[in-house]
């Protein structure tokens, strides 16, 4: 079926730089426009020859998502990596990064017809969940303090680290209250209540929530704020700076921080999102219930809320299937 003549007709870059300014106008959060710029740095790379946007047919957007499934991509990070293709579930965060763009140029009249939604949405892989250990929170706190070992003149060697009091707060803050990566990284010093042991969160779709923080990790706060930060700092600053003390820390370089601190503490998989997952698991094996633990991470539904808690059930199945009295007496 032919489509209706658009009134205004545009080149896909044009368009996306009409739709970053209303993403700015809407003040969404840097991580979230990062992640838009992200999604159209992709497609316009892989298109090359910039079309105009109502040309764009569903089978080459299915091409472009397939592509990068299919075909390794460089990581961008100053980490040299190996280069693979996309999970599922960075596909899929693709194609919702599309789907924004296009219901943005529908609503302006770029387009005719809003494309993506004839595309099925990628399902994302159920990876299983697994928590970090109490010895492996605690490896990691251990092995801020300095830096990974090495000889020098036949000598075993490591450096202190000046960021220690930071990085342990970090740890601490991420496993004490299951915070997002970005919503650290964005909080400032004036969310920090010391006094009543509270953060003040901002977290998706502008939503403020307050998460109570245990007596350990305020003081790490604490510390790190009172012996690492210049005295003069003021309530907008990033309450966890980069190393200089002036910006926020971003979400890619949060990321690769605690990689580095879980490789000298031989801890593998180290992500922030995986402390979001201890933090939850280890709530509800405490008998923490379902509603609080969702109010405190942020969710808009149980669905995830309900992985954890079927974690935390099997756990307590198999401690009665070890402690079982009558099993273990043979009667």
């Amino acid at each position: 079926m032919a489509r209706k003549k658009n009134s205004t007709q545009l080149r896909l870059s044009q368009a996306i730089d009409g739709f970053f300014l209303e993403l700015h106008a809407r003040r969404l959060s840097p991580h979230t426009i990062s992640d838009y710029q992200n999604t159209c740095n992709k497609l316009t790379a892989w298109l090359r020859d910039d079309p105009y946007m109502h040309e764009i047919e569903a089978a080459t957007i299915q091409k472009f998502l397939a592509y990068l499934g299919n075909t390794p991509q460089q990581p961008n990070t100053p980490i040299q990596r190996q280069a693979k293709p996309l999970s599922k579930k960075s596909v899929l965060n693709i194609h919702t990064g599309l789907s924004a763009l296009w219901t943005w140029a529908l609503r302006e009249g770029i387009i005719s017809a809003h494309i993506i939604r004839d595309i099925p949405r990628p399902r994302p892989e159920r990876r299983v969940i697994i928590p970090f250990t109490r010895d492996e929170v605690a490896a990691m706190l251990n092995a801020c303090s300095a830096t990974k070992g090495y000889f020098q003149k036949r000598t075993w060697c490591a450096n202190s680290r000046p960021t220690e009091l930071r990085d342990q707060a970090i740890i601490r803050t991420l496993t004490d209250t299951g915070l997002r990566a970005s919503e650290l990284c964005d909080l400032k010093i004036g969310d920090f209540d010391m006094p009543n042991h509270r953060l003040k969160v901002f977290g998706k779709g502008s939503k403020e929530r307050v998460l109570a923080l245990g007596d350990r990790t305020t003081k790490a706060i604490w510390l790190y704020l009172t012996k690492s930060r210049p005295a003069n700092i003021n309530a907008d600053e990033p309450l966890f700076a980069t190393d200089d003390g002036i910006e926020h820390l971003t979400r890619r370089a949060l990321g690769l921080l605690l990689e580095r601190i879980g490789e000298r503490a031989g801890v593998p998989d180290v992500h922030p999102h995986r402390f979001r997952h201890t933090f939850a698991i280890t709530y509800l094996r405490n008998d923490g219930d379902v509603y609080s633990l969702q109010m405190m991470l942020g969710h808009s539904t149980l669905d995830m809320v309900r992985r954890y808690l079927a974690i935390a059930q099997t756990d307590v199945e198999k401690a009665h299937r070890r402690a079982s009295p009558i099993d273990n007496w043979k009667l």
